[in-house]
């Protein structure tokens, strides 16, 4: 299925992911008619003007079926979500997303959607296969047995599930892609829900405006992760969307660092070296995690490929003008 003219719905349209997608989708010239976010329109990272933007709480059966009325593909990205601190400390908060995911599969079904994308996340994989800060790439399969991240990975897993079952039971075409920590501009870079590339950016940003040449870092620094560029992940989510790939998929950039080696990138593209301290009682994961991109470059011929040198860049300048305006301001 090749995207062309048919109508589009994006849930979480008011989020970073979801207000990229819309953007992008408008540039190739797709027809996405409606955008949906339970944020008021004022605290939208992106809003486009050519599509109906709706504020609804899609935890509603009622305001899933009005978001699905006279649409054929469902982008489903709305959940309850945030870096590592929100979702160690929001367990609760993170399943009731299960809500959003049931209902909008719900509605789908109902609205006769021919095609429905669903955002997993890399939290749903097997924890003891992530205790190593020497991580091998997580393949598919992974995740089973299940022992997913507590709260927000079981909810994943379960959605993910639900899929499954709309397709083998009603037909519902549906798509599945696992995402491995989205970065870029137009994101949460502070106040809790932000995650470590936007929230490491700040810290660089606001030690080089205090004058304060200091950073605090989640952890010892040593645990590891991969870190895929908006771009990557744009691309790859429509390339999903729209291909034969029935079960789960990795998509996530695989050039491993350590959160020590992300804080150096910063650091190098803020122009100043800061001393670390580290804060080893705060949230920081698992130890070692990778995307293992095997399987969607055997079905796409093509893996996320956005270096994190130069995401960062894009990143930390976005968020520089953002705290060098509200300074100005």
């Amino acid at each position: 299925m090749k995207l062309t003219n048919e109508k589009i719905l994006i849930c979480g349209g008011g989020g970073f992911i979801g207000g990229h997608l819309t953007r992008a989708f408008q540039a190739q010239g797709l027809n996405v008619v409606r955008a949906v976010d339970i944020k008021p329109l004022d605290e939208w990272f992106q809003k486009s003007p050519d599509v109906e933007n709706l504020v609804l709480n899609l935890q509603d059966k009622s305001s899933c079926d009005k978001a699905a009325q006279g649409v054929d593909v469902v982008f489903q990205l709305a959940a309850d979500m945030g870096g590592m601190g929100f979702i160690e400390n929001n367990k609760a908060l993170c399943m009731l997303s299960v809500l959003t995911n049931t209902h909008m599969l719900m509605a789908a079904r109902d609205a006769g959607v021919q095609r429905f994308f669903y955002s997993s996340s890399a939290c749903v994989y097997n924890g003891d296969k992530q205790k190593s800060e020497d991580a091998v790439p997580l393949k598919e399969e992974d995740a089973y047995p299940a022992m997913p991240e507590d709260g927000y990975g079981w909810e994943k897993l379960f959605s993910e599930r639900m899929c499954r079952h709309f397709e083998e039971d009603f037909g519902l075409q549906t798509r599945v892609a696992r995402y491995h920590n989205v970065y870029g501009p137009f994101g949460s870079y502070d106040g809790g829900r932000e995650k470590a590339p936007a929230a490491i950016c700040r810290k660089v940003m606001q030690a080089k405006l205090s004058g304060r040449h200091e950073i605090e870092i989640w952890g010892d620094g040593h645990q590891t992760r991969s870190f895929m560029y908006i771009d990557d992940c744009v691309f790859g989510t429509q390339a999903i969307l729209e291909s034969d790939i029935r079960e789960p998929i990795n998509l996530g950039s695989n050039e491993l660092v350590t959160i020590n080696q992300l804080v150096d990138i910063a650091e190098e593209i803020g122009g100043v070296k800061l001393e670390r301290r580290y804060k080893l009682d705060a949230p920081k994961g698992v130890n070692g995690r990778n995307s293992d991109n095997t399987r969607i470059k055997q079905y796409l011929g093509w893996e996320p490929s956005v270096k994190l040198r130069d995401g960062l860049a894009k990143t930390y300048a976005w968020i520089e003008s953002q705290m060098l305006e509200s300074v100005a301001g």
